[in-house]
């Protein structure tokens, strides 16, 4: 018992914390960004004003997390965030194919609580920054669950909070809305009629009960469904969480008018409810009920924080490659009518770059405040480029940038902009390829520090044999295959029946620009006649390569050829058609119709996985595609090259082993797998195929000089890293691979870390 005497006044108590890196915010981006700066040694403090983490991505408003891949509808092959974010994609799969974002929440909690030098603060608002000369000193905060204030003391901050508070109590110049036209020449530019800032949504979930279900709407729903002009393409079949579109306040603004913005919102969904319900056009919906409404909304746009470098139109457009690239995007520039769901606009304008694009390090820090990190959807970027750059992957990758280089300033005691001058910048984008974090034509240098490598076997495939199924030309497909510089395609076998004779033409296609997947080149063209019953056919190409690259084999659509299909699966080879994926594109080809300062192209896009296919094939002489010396050439997935290196189906004991001349003192290494990084792995609503890609390596074991080091069983990650708690000096590490997930395993490369903190 405690028994507290009246007094004048009370105040609740105060707690200061002193960190070396203060994270504000924890959507996916401050998340990947407090992991990456404990994981490389900082003291590391993560504030979230809500009581989950992800954003976004959380249950509390459960928008599908998706990035560059663009479920899998553009031509960015192999394009998956990797990293931390792709750790998280992964791991989410693995825990959660079927996309609860309840056990999305408890991953993102699990991953921050058990990762040492991570202090995490949930529910807790910062409302004060203590800024002197430039720098920030510390912020303070307020949890109300706890009524407890908080004061943090650090020597670098990170702003991943989305609305920018940091940044926006510092007083570090900022942005809101669209740039005009004329100031940078972006034909995207939106003009007052479309709208200057994206607004925001609110989702929900349905469920069918198995009897009726009646609905009463509030006082506040929405009576008049006709002021939605898009709403005659509500359906009882759509989740709530697909009408992405049921969208509004790009006109107020977004920060400091949310709860109007809330309240709109919540007016809006419970009259498309009632509509769906009651209007008597939806008698399937009888049985329907809301199962969730979503308690806050799902911002997309406020305010944007200027650094060195302002990210623009074109740089996504024309992929320009920035000297301090140290991430990159693939999401179209997906602009929104800032009427939201009561404009006479589509619910959005998307349009895509022939494929990814980089983003620099100068966008990622702000240029008025010098210890101030940017991070997610507040980085240096007009209203168009942001259009791209911020969807929740992409945020998530930025989020490991800005952890990793806080380190590396901490480390060299350089502040953000001496880490972006040309001599410095190679510490950061290097140490993130070290860590599995894919930078687009960028390689990391000497891997395995000067190990030679040799392994047990090497698949050259020769023939792919049939499987007894056959697939229609109903549209055009193309075998996307790699080839080196120097090397001859080879001639290549079909297996076709037509139901009547029919001629074929098959074209030899590739990418103006190294790395991308668009083919828009014809190189050559072959016509054969088939003759109709089942028969082997030739393709032979006179075409030797003057680059590493990805061509096309492109076959014409003729429904009434059939070709014959494999079983088998070929890591860093493909199947593609030009086709449409709705969620993305509304035509099997990109068409501009208005001058937008965009291209047009095609479509080119693979089937998700149980539905990928593969013709059964043959290759005279073999394929020569996973050579043993893809494991040093610091490439981390399929790029120009397989890059991968895979054992022959006949070598029951496959092992790589790399040897030094002279024993090397290892700290860590890092091991790089495949999860078939082609595979989009949305986070929530969407559900899965399998819990781990099929040429991933599921059971390994590692041994030192012969010596057994460590063993892992049921592996579902593409990269591995292992720390050592005293560093090892070792002449020979041995891989053996003891299982995968169903296909022919893939290894990338090992990487070493030595004489250095890991």
């Amino acid at each position: 018992m405690h028994i507290y005497p009246q007094t004048d006044s009370r105040h609740f108590p105060h707690n200061e914390i002193h960190c070396d890196l203060l994270v504000a915010g924890g959507g996916l981006a401050g998340l990947c960004a407090a992991l990456a700066a404990a994981r490389d040694g900082l003291k590391v403090t993560l504030v979230q004003d809500r009581p989950v983490l992800g954003g976004n991505a959380s249950s509390e408003v459960r928008l599908w997390a998706n990035g560059a891949s663009s479920h899998m509808g553009n031509n960015n092959r192999w394009a998956r965030e990797g990293g931390i974010m792709g750790e998280i994609l992964e791991e989410n799969v693995w825990r959660n194919k079927e996309g609860n974002p309840v056990i999305f929440d408890l991953l993102l909690l699990d991953l921050a609580q058990r990762q040492s030098g991570l202090t995490l603060l949930l529910n807790t608002a910062l409302f004060e920054v203590d800024s002197q000369d430039g720098r920030i000193a510390s912020v303070r905060g307020f949890n109300a669950i706890n009524e407890t204030f908080y004061q943090i003391h650090a020597s670098q901050f990170c702003d991943a909070t989305g609305d920018g508070v940091l940044g926006y109590l510092a007083g570090a110049e900022y942005r809101l809305g669209a740039e005009e036209l004329d100031e940078l020449d972006e034909k995207m530019a939106p003009g007052e009629h479309f709208g200057h800032q994206l607004g925001h949504s609110i989702y929900f979930y349905t469920k069918r009960t198995g009897q009726p279900v009646r609905f009463i709407p509030p006082s506040f729903a929405l009576d008049d469904i006709t002021a939605i002009p898009r709403y005659k393409r509500l359906t009882s079949t759509l989740n709530g969480c697909d009408l992405w579109w049921l969208e509004w306040g790009g006109r107020l603004d977004t920060v400091h008018d949310s709860e109007t913005i809330k309240w709109e919102l919540w007016k809006i969904v419970w009259g498309v409810w009632d509509h769906i319900k009651n209007s008597g056009e939806f008698p399937d919906a009888d049985d329907l009920t809301i199962e969730w409404v979503g308690t806050i909304p799902g911002k997309r746009e406020s305010r944007r924080f200027m650094g060195d470098y302002l990210l623009c139109q074109q740089d996504i457009i024309e992929q320009r490659d920035h000297y301090d690239a140290v991430a990159y995007g693939g999401w179209s520039i997906d602009l929104h009518p800032a009427d939201g769901v009561y404009s006479s606009h589509d619910g959005c304008r998307q349009f895509h770059s022939k494929g990814t694009y980089t983003i620099p390090w100068r966008s990622l820090y702000s240029k008025s405040i010098d210890n101030l990190l940017l991070t997610g959807r507040l980085i240096s970027a007009t209203h168009v480029a942001f259009g791209s750059a911020r969807v929740m992957c992409t945020c998530g990758v930025l989020g490991e940038v800005v952890g990793r280089a806080a380190a590396l300033c901490h480390q060299h005691r350089l502040t953000p902009r001496q880490l972006a001058q040309p001599q410095q910048i190679p510490l950061l984008q290097q140490r993130l390829l070290h860590s599995g974090c894919y930078i687009p034509r960028q390689r990391l240098e000497d891997p395995a520090l000067g190990a030679a490598v040799s392994v047990s076997s090497e698949y050259q495939p020769g023939q792919l044999a049939a499987s007894g199924e056959w697939q229609p030309l109903n549209e055009r497909m193309a075998l996307l295959l790699p080839l080196r510089a120097g090397e001859s395609l080879p001639e290549i076998g079909l297996l076709l029946r037509a139901t009547r004779p029919q001629r074929l033409r098959v074209r030899l296609m590739e990418s103006v620009r190294t790395g991308n997947y668009t083919p828009d080149c014809e190189v050559a063209s072959q016509w054969l006649e088939v003759s109709g019953p089942e028969q082997r056919y030739s393709l032979v190409f006179p075409y030797r390569s003057e680059r590493d690259q990805y061509l096309f084999i492109a076959l014409e659509d003729e429904p009434q050829i059939e070709i014959a299909l494999t079983d088998q699966q070929l890591p860093g080879v493909m199947t593609v058609f030009n086709s449409l994926n709705p969620r993305v594109a509304k035509h099997t080809r990109q068409v501009a119709d208005g001058d937008y300062g965009v291209d047009e192209f095609d479509f080119w896009l693979p089937r998700r996985r149980p539905h990928q296919i593969l013709p059964a094939l043959t290759f005279t002489p073999a394929l020569r595609c996973y050579p043993p010396e893809n494991l040093v050439n610091g490439a981390l997935r399929p790029e120009q090259q397989s890059n991968g290196w895979v054992p022959d189906p006949q070598d029951l004991h496959p092992t790589i082993e790399w040897r030094w001349p002279q024993p090397c003192r290892i700290d860590a290494m890092t091991l790089l797998f495949d999860n078939d990084f082609d595979n989009a792995m949305e986070t929530v609503q969407m559900g899965h195929h399998c819990v781990v890609s099929p040429h991933c390596v599921t059971h390994y074991r590692l041994l030192a000089d012969g010596e057994p080091l460590l063993e892992v069983t049921e592996n579902h990650l593409s990269v591995c890293e292992h720390r050592f708690a005293q560093p090892i000096e070792v002449s020979r590490i041995t891989l053996e691979v003891l299982a995968s997930a169903g296909a022919l395993p893939v290894v990338y490369g090992l990487h070493i870390t030595a004489g250095m903190e890991a």
